[in-house]
């Protein structure tokens, strides 16, 4: 099951035939399991990079699409932020089989629509789901009674000049609980193009789930 940072493993999660990338550094601390936006998936060069960062810090990673290749040609599922949590909720149950992963703490990683996903399937009471991040996320798409059901705890990260989603996720940082907490990337957009501010998304991102996925 261990592979290296620079070399995640093909890996295919059923019922579904849903397609991933599996990576584990040695000695990993925890898994985080990443909910893609629409249009995106497991090779998202963002995804990879953040991925990448996370591995570099000794935390597994799994990329994984949550819709099959004909799936995604249907709009209607693309946005089903219900389906896309269950799916991730199936990788989840997939991870925790593993023996690789099997015991590790598990975090959520959400980038746009898939954030809302993340939280919905949060809110399920998963307690090994210790953390989640979201990275210019929708996470007001999860549904105000699933947010307030979180109980793994909330980083949401959001670029400056990315202004209606700010003010989407102040909104949703109220129904949160725990230590939950909203940091603003000063002078990035939705999608964290600009030079160097999706490294700043790395690093915060490698700090809440380091400290987060800890074993109990």
């Amino acid at each position: 099951m261990s592979t290296t940072l620079h070399d995640p493993t093909p890996v295919t999660i059923r019922p579904a035939g849903l397609k991933g990338l599996l990576g584990v550094p040695e000695h990993a601390q925890g898994i985080v399991v990443f909910a893609h936006g629409s249009g995106s998936g497991r090779l998202s060069p963002r995804n990879n990079h953040v991925a990448h960062g996370l591995r570099q810090a000794g935390l597994a990673t799994l990329l994984i699409d949550l819709l099959t290749p004909l799936e995604e040609e249907d709009r209607a599922k693309v946005f089903d932020i219900a389906l896309l949590a269950s799916r991730l909720i199936s990788a989840t149950q997939w991870v925790k089989a593993q023996p690789g992963t099997g015991a590790l703490p598990i975090g959520y990683f959400g980038a746009s629509t898939g954030a809302g996903a993340a939280f919905l399937a949060a809110s399920e009471g998963d307690d090994r789901v210790k953390a989640v991040v979201s990275r210019g996320g929708r996470p007001d798409l999860a549904g105000a009674s699933a947010l307030a059901r979180v109980r793994a705890q909330a980083l949401l990260i959001v670029g400056g000049r990315d202004v209606p989603v700010i003010d989407l996720n102040r909104a949703a940082l109220r129904h949160l609980s725990g230590d939950s907490e909203l940091v603003i990337v000063p002078g990035a957009g939705h999608l964290f193009e600009e030079p160097g501010t999706l490294d700043q998304v790395i690093s915060h991102a490698r700090r809440w789930f380091l400290e987060y996925l800890r074993e109990d």
